[in-house]
């Protein structure tokens, strides 16, 4: 029998270091019909002469400059032709097996157009880790959570989410995904730069028809944070990305009060701050919306997404993620979503 191809595109910014420790374990996958390309994002540091030397069988593209996670990508797997994408941070160990057990469900189940590996902590292997855990979800106002994490709180793996099942998002960390889909779709949004791209990406995916889900029988160890620290540029992403998300992508019957909502919920965390003295997140969410704003009014007429209610969407939890947390104090997925 034929395997697909697969392409695993690795995209990098001065990360020579998480290449020359996780390269290894990723041209070490038993998938006999994969390729190995790094596209590199201008890095400063010697990443590509590392490749080079090192790793000669390691295919590189070579972007101009910093296009961000979504830019990045989007400009390098327009040179790449295969049957799968695989987009791999730098900072994960793979499994040898870790590739087979996707592609083999991918191929049974033909809507499946988006999958990702079970992610576990590269640092404690035991349990998830916090970029997608076993498989991404939002509630019903647009906040992302987890199989296995709910804001900054990680469950320990005891196999409670071993089962594969469908998801709203797949982590950008190691997401699968067909390629066709992917151009049918329009690829990442160049807008976002980084932080959720990946959830909006999957969002279009469902739209068009497709599922997307977690198969915890590939496993991968990701390190995470090593892209963008916290700070003031990562929650102005987060907070901006996620309301142009909501924008892009919800009807018009839930958009006109979602919308509206979640800015009142951003100022209460804003007031929230100013209370414990976080400046920085203050003046990151003011901007953050500002831009909205400005993305809203620059929006050119084009042909419209065709939208469907969130109810009709895998991965969609009905319950506040925001309210069961600070609240309720419910901390784990199955606290949350029965």
């Amino acid at each position: 029998m034929n395997l697909p191809e697969v392409a695993i595109v690795i995209l990098n910014y001065n990360g020579r270091n998480y290449l020359e420790r996780f390269l290894p374990s990723v041209l070490a996958s038993t998938y006999p019909n994969k390729r190995v390309i790094v596209a590199d994002n201008a890095s400063l540091d010697d990443s590509v002469a590392l490749l080079k030397e090192q790793f000669p069988t390691v295919e590189i593209i070579l972007n101009t400059s910093n296009y961000g996670f979504a830019g990045g990508y989007n400009k390098a797997l327009a040179q790449v032709q295969s049957d799968y994408y695989v987009l791999l941070n730098s900072d994960v160990e793979v499994a040898p097996d870790w590739i087979e057990p996707v592609i083999a469900l991918m191929q049974q189940q033909p809507t499946i157009a988006v999958c990702q590996p079970k992610l576990l902590d590269y640092h404690r292997k035991d349990f998830f880790e916090y970029a997608g855990a076993a498989g991404g979800w939002l509630d019903f106002l647009g906040y992302p959570f987890a199989r296995g994490r709910i804001f900054d709180i990680l469950e320990q793996d005891t196999l409670q989410y071993n089962e594969p099942k469908p998801v709203f998002w797949a982590s950008g960390a190691a997401m699968f995904i067909k390629t066709s889909v992917y151009h049918e779709v329009g690829g990442l949004d160049e807008y976002f730069f980084a932080h959720q791209e990946e959830i909006d990406l999957c969002w279009r995916v469902q739209l068009a028809g497709y599922q997307l889900y977690c198969c915890p029988a590939s496993v991968v160890y990701h390190v995470g944070g090593g892209t963008l620290p916290k700070g003031h540029r990562k929650t102005y992403l987060n907070f901006r990305n996620n309301l142009v998300m909501l924008l892009k992508n919800l009807p018009a019957a839930e958009k006109w009060w979602k919308f509206p909502f979640r800015l009142l919920l951003d100022w209460a965390f804003a007031a929230k701050c100013l209370l414990s003295k976080d400046v920085n997140s203050v003046k990151a969410i003011m901007q953050a919306h500002c831009d909205v704003w400005k993305w809203m009014f620059a929006q050119k007429p084009q042909k419209r997404l065709v939208t469907k209610p969130m109810k009709q969407l895998a991965g969609v939890s009905y319950r506040s993620v925001v309210w069961s947390y600070f609240i309720k104090g419910r901390k784990q997925f199955t606290e949350i979503v029965h």
